[in-house]
């Protein structure tokens, strides 16, 4: 009886194992091909990606190969480095125009708190007349670069973020559900948490300013201050009054805050200098949707190590964004050629600013940014002629202080006159530039900036320039130190501004 048992219990046993197997099998083969459970964590991770991208799949191939140990691409934790361009990238810029732009000229043609000059006005105009067409001139960066660091001159750091809060704060012009605080490209901020899941150091490199960009993310994506990267300011002791670093001790009564010298925009290959100096490590995936960003691309991908890959984004979308699709798909093909990785919002992105946000089709631009301030007197004319008879003595001191001075800017540029190549490099152009300036005036400031033009033929050219500033000199001198210029750097000519001003050398 025993036995008898212990076969009918084995053969009850085999019948309900096969059973089971079969209704498993039956059960898998039920279930859509999204449902097995690694794709079910992808649909989670990236829901607002439509799961057909081809860049996404690019993507998880690339990280699920250089975070597997068994893998030859795999990459060791610590040089797992990623950079994320910000505007245009991770963050809107159609609305209609970069954030910084808007936020400077409404400083300026705004805020009631500053007395801003005519040449900071006319900056402020300029962002405000030509970001509808985006017919801003070629130096324009530089333009607000400058503006800016003047602009925001004299803020404490807290100061700046509650004045970078209240823009954040308003509807982001050109749509509806959405503030300026809320403007990120949602996909593009699960790249970033995917990413630091993997055990990838995530780094914002902008060209926007830094504390901006600080300000910006905070609460929205998981990346520590000290890893943003942007246009920065020198900054100093609120009792520092311009004394030297190395002379001036910080007190328990002392401010940080922000200065008018600017210290560099972080565009093209800037954006590389400061990648190799406050980061220190090669990237090995980098993120970006303009020119901007290709030298930071090139590095990534240029002589690694390790398997690295670049992405750019195209604002195809011309149905939830403001994008040009035309254009973007001819950026797209050139990306293409060059080893990146192109994302389209039109077709990659399930959602760009999140589903409750919807695009207006209008813009409020002008009327904001209509001046408020009371229009200046004109100027009284300059003679063309000095009169016969010139005012009395006392009158002309009063028109002209003891310490009246005047400001020599030089525009250098680099190309030789012959080809329209560099003659150095950057590098090579300032040493060569600083001798020159050290053995005519004993002292230099000099200045970074880029012009381009379009040639007869249609071909874009651009042109690293040096800005000088001379000031304490004769336009004798200044003339000698250009003939060495021209010689030097192959120029035609070297375009000079003399600029009247007052000096002070302040002390205290």
């Amino acid at each position: 009886m025993k036995k008898r048992f212990g076969l009918w219990f084995a053969l009850v046993l085999a019948v309900l194992s096969a059973s089971a197997a079969m209704a498993e099998k039956a059960t898998e083969e039920a279930l859509p091909v999204a449902e097995t459970e690694a794709e079910y964590e992808e649909e989670e991770v990236f829901a607002d990606w439509n799961p057909e991208a081809p860049a996404l799949h690019t993507l998880i191939d690339y990280v699920e190969a250089v975070t597997d140990e068994s893998s030859e691409d795999y990459i060791p934790v610590e040089d797992r480095i990623a950079v994320f361009d910000m505007d245009g990238t991770v963050y809107g810029e159609l609305f209609p125009t970069y954030l910084e732009y808007y936020m400077l000229a409404w400083r300026i043609l705004k805020d009631p708190s500053i007395e801003p000059d005519e040449e900071m006005l006319a900056v402020g105009r300029t962002i405000r007349d030509c970001a509808l067409d985006n017919s801003f001139p070629a130096d324009m960066p530089m333009q607000h670069a400058v503006q800016a660091a003047r602009a925001y001159a004299g803020f404490t750091l807290n100061e700046f973020a509650d004045f970078v809060t209240q823009i954040l704060n308003r509807d982001a012009d050109g749509f509806e559900g959405m503030t300026y605080g809320e403007a990120f490209y949602t996909p593009i901020i699960e790249v970033v948490d995917y990413l630091r899941e993997n055990d990838f150091k995530v780094y914002l490199v902008s060209g926007s300013d830094r504390f901006i960009c600080r300000t910006l993310i905070e609460g929205v994506l998981d990346i520590p201050p000290e890893n943003v990267i942007g246009m920065d300011v020198s900054l100093e002791a609120t009792g520092q009054n311009g004394a030297d670093g190395l002379e001036y001790v910080f007190t328990a009564g002392d401010d940080i805050v922000r200065t008018d010298r600017l210290l560099i925009k972080n565009l093209k290959m800037n954006k590389v200098r400061q990648i190799v100096r406050e980061i220190g490590h090669q990237p090995v995936i980098s993120f970006g949707n303009s020119s901007g960003d290709v030298s930071m691309h090139m590095y990534t991908i240029s002589n690694n190590k390790y398997k690295s890959e670049a992405f750019m984004l195209i604002a195809d979308d011309s149905e939830r964004d403001y994008g040009i699709p035309e254009k973007a798909l001819a950026l797209g093909d050139k990306w293409a050629e060059s080893g990146f990785h192109v994302i389209s919002m039109k077709n990659d992105f399930r959602t760009i600013y999140g589903d409750q946000v919807k695009k207006t089709g209008s813009f409020h631009w002008l009327e904001e940014l209509a001046e408020n301030r009371e229009a200046k007197a004109e100027p009284e004319p300059i003679p063309s002629e000095r009169p016969e008879v010139g005012p009395a003595p006392d009158a002309a001191a009063e028109a002209e202080p003891e310490n009246a001075d005047v400001q020599y800017v030089m525009y250098l540029g680099t190309n030789a006159k012959g080809t329209d190549k560099p003659v150095y490099t950057e590098e090579q152009s300032k040493e060569v530039l600083i001798d020159i300036l050290l053995r005519h005036f004993g002292g230099y400031t000099i200045q970074e900036a880029y012009g381009g033009w379009t040639e007869e033929n249609g071909d874009p050219c651009r042109e690293y320039t040096l800005v000088i500033y001379l000031s304490d000199t004769t336009l004798e001198a200044v003339h000698e130190a250009a003939d060495e210029m021209l010689e030097t750097f192959d120029q035609s000519s070297v375009l000079i501004q003399t600029n009247p001003t007052v000096t002070e050398f302040y002390a205290g």
